[in-house]
């Protein structure tokens, strides 16, 4: 006799009772999956070119007339935050005298100045913030005043802002990013100026929420950055505070060090940024790589041709030490400061010895790294001419703040 059939019924609650631990199985699977950057990697090479797809699919989508029908709602017009044409956003890295220039706009009258709004220090935070200040940071005493009564941003804050997903379209989605910047706008008293190291690669979704704003975008020689990223921190720390000249330069992290080596050391999230951002760039990977200047490097040329194809005004850190009287007003005219104090900003300015490369590295050390960077950086984005004339326009001599029309 054929063994007899389980009944339909009893098959279906059967499935559900097996269906349920499956499912929690599976969703915990893709989590752990999710925080893998082997999957993540395998993830983005399998939907490459397809989330591109999706957005021609919609693009114009928004052109076509409604359906006419009269008692529909409609789309609500943009904040009033979003559309303020007196909104400042800095951009920089890390080093690059970031906090100098923002301490320059906390220094001028009408200006509310928020200092890393994104940075895990939290300085929103009172609960949660880190209150030490770097003693390298001239004349600041802490970077929270501004944020006194915001305790808004505490809930809409995520973490995560600092090290995933750097690069962000203008269609990319984050609700919540745009409403943390909204709400440092509503609530500042004047004029609201955000000093950001970690929206450079963002700089295309902040044009496209904040179109009014004016992006002011910061940088800084990669070989002098670089240094200071490496460089000693406790002596240049002790020679800050005791007034002692910090020459020969000291370096934790040295030319003929390792990749190994260079973990203990990475103060300014250098591997954090290049795994995130690999996804996107593919030369970013590590494996390929033969020194962390490397890396580096990448990334700071990729971030100064973001900040001069997105802001409206691009200020080089030594050119504002060397000329400050016309820089400092070139830079507050582009930011829309009609009235401020000279003599007070430029005493805010402090200029560290430039050059502190020759104390790491000779100059072939150096350009072999930057010319392999480049040539990679060439065949990846197609050396575009305008790109190509920058660099060369670059490299014959040094370049002041420009103002970009829009």
């Amino acid at each position: 006799m054929p063994p007899r059939k389980t009944p339909f019924y009893k098959r279906l609650r059967l499935s559900s009772l097996i269906s349920s631990p499956i499912c929690s199985l599976a969703q915990k699977l893709l989590r752990k999956a999710e925080a893998s950057e082997r999957c993540r990697s395998s993830a983005v090479s399998s939907l490459n070119g397809l989330l591109d797809l999706h957005t021609e699919l919609w693009q114009g989508l928004t052109d076509i007339p409604g359906p006419g029908y009269a008692e529909l709602g409609r789309t609500q017009a943009p904040s009033a935050a979003c559309m303020r044409s007196d909104a400042v956003i800095i951009t920089a890295r890390f080093r690059t005298g970031s906090t100098m220039l923002w301490n320059l706009f906390r220094n001028v009258q009408g200006c509310t100045a928020y200092y890393e709004p994104m940075s895990p220090s939290r300085y929103f935070d009172p609960a949660n913030r880190v209150e030490r200040v770097d003693p390298t940071h001239h004349g600041v005493q802490e970077y929270w005043a501004e944020y006194e009564g915001l305790s808004e941003l505490a809930r809409l804050y995520r973490v995560d802002w600092h090290h995933r997903n750097l690069l962000m379209g203008p269609d990319s989605w984050n609700p919540d990013l745009k409403r943390f910047i909204e709400v440092m706008i509503e609530k500042a008293k004047g004029r609201p100026v955000l000093q950001c190291n970690r929206i450079d690669f963002r700089l295309p979704w902040v044009r496209r929420h904040f179109p009014k704003a004016r992006l002011i975008h910061l940088y800084r020689h990669p070989r002098d950055q670089w240094c200071s990223t490496v460089q000693d921190n406790q002596s240049r720390s002790k020679a800050r505070m005791t007034g002692q000249a910090t020459r020969p330069e000291r370096f934790d992290f040295g030319k003929d060090s390792t990749w190994q080596q260079f973990a203990e050391h990475d103060y300014y999230y250098l591997t954090i940024w290049g795994n995130d951002l690999r996804h996107h760039f593919p030369f970013l990977d590590q494996q390929r790589l033969r020194h962390p200047y490397q890396l580096f490097y990448f990334i700071w040329k990729l971030s100064y041709l973001f900040g001069r194809k997105y802001a409206d005004y691009s200020v080089e850190y030594e050119a504002l030490l060397a000329n400050p009287e016309p820089q400092l007003r070139q830079l507050m005219g582009a930011a829309g400061v009609l009235e401020f104090d000279l003599a007070q900003l430029r005493s805010l300015l402090s200029a560290p010895a430039l050059g502190k490369w020759m104390s790491y590295a000779d100059d072939a050390w150096f350009r072999e790294h930057e010319e392999y960077c480049e040539t990679v950086l060439d065949d990846f984005l197609g050396s575009p001419p305008a790109i190509r004339d920058e660099r060369q326009r670059t490299a014959a001599k040094p370049s002041n703040g420009q103002l970009v029309g829009r």
